[in-house]
């Protein structure tokens, strides 16, 4: 069972975009996810904020282990999910 709490808890950074963008993601497409991208995003939000900056507003391309919830990620920001 999904811990909600937990996973939006850990989805407040220190950057006030990454938590638009991350509880977007969270209410938006995490439980439409499979396991395998479930446990991608769990794992992402261990990362620190200026690399999640980078791959989610930058422009610079995430590891391939997180490149599908990052690909949804910026499509929500964008409006087009």
């Amino acid at each position: 069972m999904v811990d909600s709490n937990r996973l939006r808890w850990q989805c407040r950074r220190g950057m006030l975009e990454l938590d638009y963008i991350l509880e977007a993601f969270l209410d938006q497409a995490y439980l439409s996810l499979g396991p395998d991208d479930q446990q991608a995003f769990e794992q992402l939000l261990t990362t620190a904020d200026p690399e999640l900056h980078g791959w989610l507003l930058g422009g610079v391309a995430p590891p391939s282990a997180f490149r599908e919830v990052v690909e949804i990620m910026r499509k929500i920001r964008a409006g087009n999910h």
